[in-house]
């Protein structure tokens, strides 16, 4: 019997990652739909945490191709929420790194895109359908990094693995835009707000009915940790292959810290 199949009772809420644990981009992972249905059926409130930088309405009709059933789970909170919010509340259009597609969306929500130059504040999403590799943004990263222009980077997530294949995301261009000299204001996990979104749409539990499960260390596992809550480390994900560092807790100073289980997915 594994791990996922006796849960404590005590946990009356999941917060379970979606990229890599429910699916890899592509397609669903085996197993996955049948386990968020099952902590459902046992009373359980499953909300769906990703750092995807877009709606969660986006997210839903993503899932909803992929074949995941709504019966699966209660809510779901992206770090696009929380990016959406404070974009609008600027007072002039801002720059935009990312795909059209997420610029559609992005502007369907009320975001501001400008044209030309003429921004203080920038939105990054990720890669464009045209530079894959965050090294290809760095004249253009250079030059807004000397004008002082504050990104806001809607997805922390440095890597994702899509179809078996690690893409690289909007985090690992603001890592560099660090690195440069810029300055970053990153939504979602690990940072508290995409978990105050999330906790408000079960309720406000307190953190210790609350269990996160996911597949990012940094991600993940930091931003567990960080609020108080028990968490899953699933290692089939963009860790694939890995054992979970011991020296996790250690690095990151976080006592004598550690999942209370690791298991390759869902299934």
């Amino acid at each position: 019997m594994s791990v996922l199949d006796d849960l404590d009772p005590k946990y009356c809420v999941i917060l379970c990652d979606v990229w890599g644990v429910v699916h890899d981009g592509v397609t669903l992972y085996p197993g996955a739909a049948e386990r968020l249905r099952q902590w459902r059926d046992e009373g359980r409130c499953v909300i769906l945490i990703t750092n995807a930088p877009r709606t969660s309405e986006a997210v839903f009709h993503q899932l909803e191709r992929l074949g995941l059933p709504r019966d699966c789970w209660d809510g779901i909170s992206t770090s696009g929420e929380a990016g959406i919010e404070t974009l609008n509340a600027l007072h002039s259009p801002v720059g935009f790194v990312g795909t059209g597609g997420d610029r559609v969306i992005l502007e369907g929500r009320g975001v501001r895109i400008a044209e030309g130059e003429n921004f203080t504040d920038l939105a990054c999403t990720g890669i464009t359908e045209q530079r894959h590799d965050p090294q290809d943004f760095r004249a253009d990263l250079e030059r807004w990094a000397g004008r002082d222009v504050l990104m806001h980077c809607l997805n922390p997530d440095r890597v994702v693995m899509r179809g078996g294949v690690l893409e690289a995301c909007a985090g690992a261009i603001a890592d560099l835009y660090e690195q440069i000299g810029g300055r970053v204001t990153w939504y979602g996990k690990p940072h508290e707000m995409i978990y105050r979104h999330a906790l408000h749409l079960a309720g406000d539990p307190p953190a210790g009915a609350v269990l996160a499960v996911g597949d990012g260390l940094l991600t993940d596992m930091l931003g567990a940790v960080r609020e108080g809550f028990d968490a899953i480390f699933v290692s089939g994900g963009i860790h694939a292959g890995e054992p979970f560092p011991p020296d996790f807790a250690q690095d990151y100073s976080l006592g004598e810290w550690s999942p209370v289980a690791v298991v390759k997915g869902l299934a």
